[in-house]
């Protein structure tokens, strides 16, 4: 566990050094301010137009965040040859991949804890709140989808480098967050072969649609129910644990040459 915990904490050094957190909280914030400032068709002042925009921001940005830190993580020790005394230490491939996701999910939870900050501190300048309870969810049901983006980017990245991975994992948690929640709409107007992939996309692609409780903070709904809360909270650790095992099956085995990718 102490090393997992040490190649967590190069991840945060790496992360910091290259200052991609700092710019997205900068990009934030500016975009608050603007929903501050600005009138947008009459709805500059209102609160929930405040919630709805600030939260879609916040979910953008850790979404961008989570990608392009995982799927960055094992091609740059590949190519800079810094996984050679990596694994010449005594660090198993296992820890090494556990160590990669521990870190890159833990940087994109902090990072959209002060998203959650922001949003927080301008809702209540704009004269609203949030909810303790149902916020507390929101906040824990968006790092558990965290968790499940940083396993698929960190899965592509053992076998890609890092521009196919973070490509292949924006399109398919894209498509997971913008068209699986429609399939059932699509598949009510299909038949044959075409349902039947529907089908197969809606069952393949994790569901990102139920870790979003966007909804439930800005109309003030209350909090979902607990023993559905858990429930997702399993699926998303199930997802993760999923993609993890996948990472680790592919690269146990890998084999490498300085200055290349094999």
């Amino acid at each position: 566990m102490t090393r997992i915990l040490t190649i967590a904490h190069t991840v945060w050094l790496g992360t910091i050094r290259k200052k991609d957190i700092y710019v997205l909280l900068i990009l934030l914030g500016a975009l608050l301010l603007a929903m501050v400032s600005l009138d947008v068709f009459g709805l500059g002042g209102a609160v929930r137009y405040v919630k709805d925009l600030g939260l879609l921001t916040a979910w953008f940005f850790s979404w961008i965040l989570a990608v392009n830190i995982s799927a960055r993580e094992l091609p740059t020790e590949e190519t800079n040859g810094t996984v050679f005394p990596l694994l010449a230490k005594p660090i198993t491939r296992a820890e090494l991949i556990a160590g990669k996701w521990l870190g890159t999910w833990s940087v994109a939870v902090i990072s959209t804890m002060f998203f959650y900050l922001l949003i927080i501190a301008v809702v209540k300048y704009k004269g609203g709140s949030f909810e303790f309870i149902p916020l507390a969810q929101a906040i824990i049901l968006h790092s558990s989808a965290l968790s499940v983006i940083c396993a698929i980017a960190l899965a592509f990245s053992t076998r890609m480098n890092h521009d196919a991975a973070t490509s292949i994992t924006y399109i398919l948690t894209g498509a997971a967050f913008f068209i699986v929640p429609r399939v059932p709409e699509f598949m009510a107007r299909e038949t044959g072969f075409a349902a039947n992939m529907l089908m197969l996309i809606y069952n393949l692609l994790p569901h990102f649609e139920v870790f979003d409780m966007r909804k439930r903070l800005v109309h003030d709904f209350g909090p979902a129910t607990w023993k559905i809360f858990f429930i997702v909270l399993c699926y998303g650790a199930l997802i993760s644990f999923t993609f993890i095992l996948i990472s680790w099956l592919a690269y146990r085995n890998k084999r490498f040459s300085r200055g290349n990718l094999i």
